[in-house]
């Protein structure tokens, strides 16, 4: 565009501000003068997501991705990073299970193996000779974690041959063989096979997100060359540009940026992993460099449903009354979030809760500081069916829902109808319903609310799809928030966010 022109090319999104607006046409100055000054001409964004993306696995779906490579690399010196969050954890009636993060595999006797144990830690074996096992317990399910495990057979001390970064922070463990000096690993870059997120016998299925995995063949590298400390909060994060130069012959990243090929390998060296029952569907933005909620199975009433889709999906227990929190409690701002369906019987519902789910009643709707859209056509709070019009909802329907802490409002769609009245709209702050601001909650209470769903009744079981902004069952449509974070089926009202750390921080 030349001068003369006398406009300037502006976004297409210039009616709803924000800072994802791509150009679309010419504004004249004063067109966007008087733009700027109503807030709708968009801003630079405040956010460097140096990993957008991840994918996200299912065990019960057996998820993985595999390649097998047919040259050998330098067997001696090698690099893997990768970030993950989990999804299933070691409580309730889903304790006791390993999950397989990556395995590379030739035979029992050439093997390399890292994997979360049942209690939590994490364990690297080579050979079937347990190698190293850090002491941290990696159980958080709204944590992303990055691991960097880093070997080097040439060093002089065994202590040196194998280094494991929890974090930024090489993790103190505790040595379980010795790696003779100069000797290969079991099947790190060897021609074999590597797969994430399962164990060579089909089993050990991962449950949960990884994101920027990264295989360096023949160098020992550390934490430095895939994150650092950031300066204000002190949080390890992702660097924004990878410093290593080479990634060797067996090499490769998988930053998961392309949604139909998800295995795609952007280090350059062409070693690209094959999805397996693996979806663009699977491709999220709840990364490390902007968690997304999901629903917490730390906070498990009864300790019996049943979690997967990396905490996204739940059924309950249809012998006990359950119901479950999500991992980010709110004081203040305005969400949206939606919920699919399926397998719904008597006594299902969602809405809001200002406590956690262990040692408290077990009938959410009973609870004074819950509010709860019932599907069979009712708002309780406190065990009473509050006023207004609420439509029942069954199996497939999707159920929106906008909670407003600026105004102490908690609105309820059904298939994009608001609910209440027919005039309800979280946009407008039309027919909310009121709740307790947080300012007057007792000190009993946990300070937060925090999304629920339940199922109040020991006759049925339910199945609850979440969404915070990413979906693990297909939309029609496709609608951001105005920071342009989330991916949900209907319009989000105007002003409301998606749950995550990016939006907390506005």
């Amino acid at each position: 565009m030349i001068k003369s022109n006398g406009g300037i090319i502006g976004p297409d999104n210039v009616t709803t501000g924000g800072f994802n607006g791509v150009a679309s046409g010419v504004f004249k100055l004063g067109e966007v003068t008087d733009l700027i000054r109503q807030s709708k001409w968009p801003e630079p964004s405040p956010f460097t997501n140096t990993v957008p993306n991840s994918v996200r696995f299912n065990s019960g779906s057996s998820d993985y991705l595999t390649k097998s490579f047919s040259t050998t690399g330098n067997r001696q010196k090698f690099t893997l990073s990768m970030w993950f969050k989990r999804g299933v954890v070691p409580t309730g009636n889903q304790s006791g299970t390993e999950r397989m993060l990556f395995q590379a595999y030739q035979d029992s006797s050439n093997q390399d193996q890292i994997w979360l144990q049942s209690n939590g830690t994490i364990n690297y074996v080579r050979n079937n000779a347990n190698a190293v096992t850090p002491s941290q317990v990696l159980s958080d399910p709204n944590a992303w974690y990055h691991v960097v495990f880093a070997g080097d057979t040439t060093q002089g001390s065994n202590a040196d041959r194998l280094k494991v970064y929890v974090n930024g922070t090489q993790a103190p463990i505790a040595q379980g063989d010795t790696i003779a000096q100069n000797s290969n690993f079991g099947a790190i870059n060897n021609a074999q096979s590597y797969t994430f997120g399962k164990r060579n016998s089909n089993d050990w299925y991962f449950d949960g997100y990884m994101g920027n995995i990264e295989m360096v063949d023949g160098q020992q590298y550390g934490p430095e060359y895939f994150g650092s400390f950031n300066a204000d909060s002190g949080i390890w994060t992702p660097v924004a540009t990878s410093s290593i130069a080479a990634y060797g012959t067996n090499g490769f990243k998988l930053a998961f940026a392309n949604a139909g090929a998800l295995g795609t390998d952007t280090s350059g060296r062409g070693n690209t992993f094959t999805p397996n029952n693996l979806t663009s569907i699977d491709q999220t933005t709840d990364s490390p460099s902007n968690n997304f909620s999901v629903m917490d199975p730390l906070d498990n009433y009864f300790a019996s449903s049943v979690f997967s889709n990396g905490n996204l999906t739940l059924v309950t227990n249809s012998s006990a009354r359950t119901w479950n929190t999500n991992t980010i409690g709110v004081t203040s701002g305005k969400w949206y979030c939606e919920m699919k369906s399926s397998g719904v019987g008597a006594g299902a519902l969602i809405g809001i809760i200002a406590s956690s789910s262990t040692g408290t009643t077990d009938r959410s709707d009973s609870d004074p500081y819950a509010w709860v859209y019932l599907n069979s056509g009712a708002l309780k709070n406190n065990g009473s069916s509050q006023s207004g019009t609420w439509a029942s909802w069954a199996n497939n329907d999707l159920i929106g829902m906008a909670l407003d802490l600026d105004n102490n409002k908690i609105y309820f769609s059904k298939n994009g109808v608001w609910q209440n009245t027919g005039t309800a709209d979280p946009s407008t702050g039309t027919d909310g319903f009121a709740i307790t601001a947080v300012s007057s909650l007792p000190a009993s209470q946990s300070g937060n609310y925090f999304i629920i769903s339940s199922d109040d009744s020991t006759s049925n079981n339910a199945t609850f799809n979440w969404n915070f902004g990413n979906p693990t069952f297909a939309i029609s449509s496709g609608n951001a928030d105005s920071s342009g974070f989330g991916n949900f089926e209907y319009a989000v009202p105007t002003g409301f966010l998606s749950l995550c750390t990016n939006n907390l921080n506005l």
